[in-house]
């Protein structure tokens, strides 16, 4: 079980969403090929920006910001803490959720169905 603060991390981010992140989940949330997503979805310490919980993977879109001071770092070592758990990662540029989402929902429901 996730601690408290994450879930209410997570909370706040759903009300937060990125413009990418909103753009996505307007696909994501009509369960593409029968597949359920959830958005902001806490996962013990961490939360990720979709998770897809019958193929245990979550997406994450990646922005500029990804790229800055310490996140790539905390980046790996999420990823390796999921990874651990059993969570698969994807991760898409926030510019190609921009440019076409309907590729970057059909590149997700095609890894997820796998």
């Amino acid at each position: 079980m996730p601690p408290i603060q994450t879930i209410r991390r997570a909370r706040k981010l759903r009300r937060t969403m990125t413009p990418p992140e909103v753009i996505l989940w307007q696909h994501l949330r009509r369960s593409p090929m029968g597949l359920k997503f959830r958005r902001q979805h806490s996962i013990g310490p961490y939360v990720l920006d979709f998770y897809c919980p019958s193929a245990k993977t979550g997406i994450e879109i990646d922005g500029a910001v990804h790229d800055m001071g310490e996140n790539p770092e905390h980046d790996l070592h999420r990823g390796a803490w999921l990874c651990e758990h059993g969570i698969a990662i994807i991760r898409i540029p926030a510019r190609e959720v921009l440019r076409t989402p309907e590729t970057a929902v059909a590149a997700l429901v095609s890894t997820c169905q796998r």
